[in-house]
C-alpha cells in the first residue's frame, strides 16, 4: 500500500520565481489586494503566444487587401 504524506516538496518547482504582492486603498471604503507570480517559463510562452497571434494577425491583414 502507498502511503500519502502531506508534506511540501524538498526543493520548489519553480526556484527563480519572483512574487509580488501590493494593497490599494482608495478612501475609506475601497481595498483592493493582488498578488502576481513570474517565472521565466512564463515569459517564454507568453512570448510564444504573443507571436503566433501577431503572425496570425499579420496573415489576415495581408488577405483583407
Amino acid at each position: 500500500m502507498s502511503e500519502t504524506r502531506d508534506e511540501p516538496p524538498a526543493t520548489p518547482y519553480h526556484p527563480e520565481e519572483m512574487k509580488a504582492t501590493w494593497d490599494l486603498k482608495i478612501g475609506k471604503s475601497i481595498s483592493l489586494q493582488g498578488t502576481a507570480r513570474w517565472t521565466p517559463a512564463g515569459v517564454v510562452t507568453a512570448g510564444i503566444a504573443t507571436s503566433a497571434i501577431l503572425l496570425a494577425l499579420a496573415a489576415v491583414m495581408r488577405a483583407r487587401r
